[in-house]
């Protein structure tokens, strides 16, 4: 028996999945910005960053934590 005959299978194949648009990526971005200037992170590094380094940033804020003990200790 194949999928496309079960019952069980309501799924509308001609529908897609909408794209990102680059004005919602770009308001993505900035409040990711914004979280890691919060978490405690300089803005003039911050805005170095590309949105990749800041994206992973924001994701590990223990990382973040200690990164900035350390320079702080120095």
């Amino acid at each position: 028996m194949s999928l496309q005959n079960h019952d069980a299978v309501e799924r509308v194949k001609h529908v897609r999945r909408p794209k990102k648009t680059e004005a919602e990526r770009a308001r993505r971005q900035k409040v990711q910005k914004k979280r890691l200037v919060a978490m405690g992170y300089p803005q003039e590094e911050a805005d170095k960053l590309s949105p990749l380094e800041i994206r992973n940033k924001v994701v590990r804020p223990a990382k973040v934590a200690k990164e900035l003990a350390a320079k702080a200790g120095e």
